[in-house]
């Protein structure tokens, strides 16, 4: 199974970036391929390391705050990525970022090794629906790469 995961809040305006690439993705691969899921994951970090458990490739899409040009979209491998998980008291307290490191260590060889993370730069997150013009302007690329990087996997042996 390939899997594509958007992280995020619709209603934290460029926040909800990643959920917006999944509700797009549905259209744009209608049929879905039988090995591919979209799942929403929210701000659920929890939610990513039970959508990736068995599969071959997971690609997340989220928001980033780097400081660079709004609308940028960054493609890392997820290794660059992982982080333990330290403990605070907010609602992003256990991210996808925790996941990836928990999810290896909770599940082995049925966690993917093919991760890769698509982070586009926002800028604003404050409450409110909808992507500011940079951010929206950026999907079309976001599209583009995701699809590309699930046929990488498709044609691998």
């Amino acid at each position: 199974m390939r899997v594509v995961v958007g992280c995020g809040n619709l209603y934290r305006r460029d926040d909800g970036v990643g959920i917006t690439v999944i509700q797009r993705l549905r259209a744009a691969l209608d049929p879905l391929p039988a090995d591919v899921a979209l799942h929403d994951a929210g701000t659920s970090g929890m939610d990513v390391i039970f959508k990736a458990r068995d599969c071959r490739q997971l690609i997340i899409v989220d928001a980033c705050r780097t400081g660079s040009d709004p609308g940028a979209v960054f493609r890392l491998p997820g290794s660059e990525l992982e982080l333990p998980h330290t403990p605070t008291l907010t609602l992003h307290d256990f991210r996808w970022e925790h996941a990836l490191y928990a999810g290896k260590r909770l599940f082995g060889e049925q966690f993917p090794e093919r991760v890769t993370v698509f982070l586009v730069e926002g800028t604003d997150f404050g409450f409110g629906d909808g992507l500011t013009p940079p951010v929206e302007g950026a999907i079309p690329a976001v599209l583009a790469q995701v699809k590309a990087a699930l046929a990488e996997v498709e044609v691998a042996p």
